[in-house]
């Protein structure tokens, strides 16, 4: 569990101007993807030869979204910036999270890629694996707007004196509005591009599994999304997620603590009552409990709890690996997207409920008139599941009745004419 494996200070006049090189090296390589990305195909699956117009729009796009990137990065990191003005001058840490987030996108973008040439035969295949590189594109844009979107809707009432808050580096992010918005980019991406929605997303959709994955073992080193107290005798794989003592790459003091431990051991949020021997907790005082916040104060860390994001992470390659043997019986277009939605939802409801963090919601907070104890009072991340389940098997019965309607072809008839 370490959140942060190193950070970089920029102190020194050279450390600052490699800095500088380094964001302007960003803006010119992202120029330079656009401008040899650009072009396309039509709707045979001919390669359509950019202008020079074209490719210079292109790479004015990526270009201009490269010096956003930098000018963030450069604001983060030093204390003052030219032309942006006074920055946060905090360095640049290397955050676990953000590492397996990033090897996430860039390993399922390359599967994609590698699944496109053996989607579409010949030279089309070819030109649509350069095209998924673009389509990760509209889904990391689409995934970062719809999981902030999503995180400030179940927090609302801590925004709500706020809404600036909104735009802070301190938010959260949640998977099912990063899924929602990620769909939405990929619709955009495949009208614009003459490819069939469905059968586009039968190609992506086990790679969401696979980064996912590997973004559930980010959430376990930076200690988000964390599962219920518990002991250790109860779950064997309980862990306890460190507080100001967590450590970086290099065994020095990283300065970050681990999420659950920052929430845990805020008394202002966390007003539970726990039993350390049994790991019963409830909101009000009882006979031989504790204050969760105190306790995890005066310890330095967290109670035991599940390690949800383990679980859900193993869940995950499991689903990749079913979902790629699948792809060999496709029957129709959204097939597999349809078993994805179902089998997710599964598993996504089942992991909520060894969660534990408050931070994820309850429909509670989108519908205040339901009552916060109810027993119906489950989780956001629930709630979508339900539907997109019922979605799921939707898709999935009404194309495998319209497959069985059709009439079967004479193989004998065609052998004799």
């Amino acid at each position: 569990m370490l959140p942060v494996l190193y950070r970089f200070v920029f102190e020194t006049d050279f450390s600052k101007a490699v800095l500088y090189l380094v964001a302007l090296a960003l803006v010119a390589y992202s120029a330079w993807n656009g401008w040899r990305n650009a072009g396309g195909v039509d709707a045979k699956g001919n390669p359509i030869e950019p202008t020079k117009d074209e490719r210079r729009n292109r790479a004015l796009t990526y270009g201009l979204v490269g010096v956003a990137l930098a000018g963030f990065g450069l604001y983060y990191a030093l204390p003052n910036v030219p032309v942006i003005g006074r920055g946060k001058g905090e360095g640049i840490p290397i955050h676990t999270y953000g590492v397996m987030i990033g090897l996430g996108f860039i390993t399922a973008t390359t599967v994609i890629s590698w699944l496109a040439v053996r989607e579409w035969p010949g030279k089309e295949g070819l030109e649509r694996s350069v095209q998924m590189y673009d389509l990760a594109f509209y889904c990391f844009v689409g995934g970062i707007v719809g999981s902030r979107v999503l995180f400030v809707m179940v927090n609302w009432k801590d925004y709500a004196s706020d809404p600036l808050k909104i735009f802070s580096l301190g938010g959260g992010l949640v998977f099912y509005g990063g899924l929602i918005g990620a769909i939405i980019g990929s619709l955009i991406f495949a009208r614009r591009n003459n490819l069939e929605f469905f059968r586009l997303a039968d190609l992506a959709i086990p790679t969401v599994s696979l980064g996912q994955a590997f973004g559930r073992l980010g959430c376990f080193s930076a200690g988000c999304c964390w599962g219920d107290i518990t002991t250790h005798a109860k779950a064997p794989l309980a862990v306890e997620f460190p507080g100001t003592h967590a450590m970086n790459l290099f065994g020095g003091a990283s300065g970050t603590p681990s999420l659950a431990y920052s929430s845990m051991a805020d008394a202002a949020t966390e007003t539970r009552w726990v039993v350390e021997s049994t790991g019963q907790w409830s909101t009000q005082a009882v006979d031989g409990a504790v204050r969760v916040s105190d306790w995890v104060a005066q310890h330095g860390h967290t109670l035991p709890v599940h390690p949800t994001q383990l679980y859900e992470s193993f869940g995950q390659i499991v689903l990749f690996a079913t979902l790629m043997t699948a792809r060999r019986w496709r029957r129709f277009h959204g097939q597999i997207f349809a078993i994805w939605l179902m089998c997710y939802a599964v598993l996504r409801s089942t992991v909520e409920t060894f969660r534990g963090d408050l931070e994820r919601g309850t429909i509670h907070g989108l519908i205040p008139s339901i009552p916060a104890g109810a027993w119906y009072n489950i989780s956001t991340s629930q709630f979508i599941s339900i539907a997109m389940f019922s979605f799921g098997t939707y898709l999935l019965v009404k194309n495998l009745r319209a497959v069985r309607a059709r009439p079967p072809v004479d193989l004998g008839a065609l052998t004799t004419a």
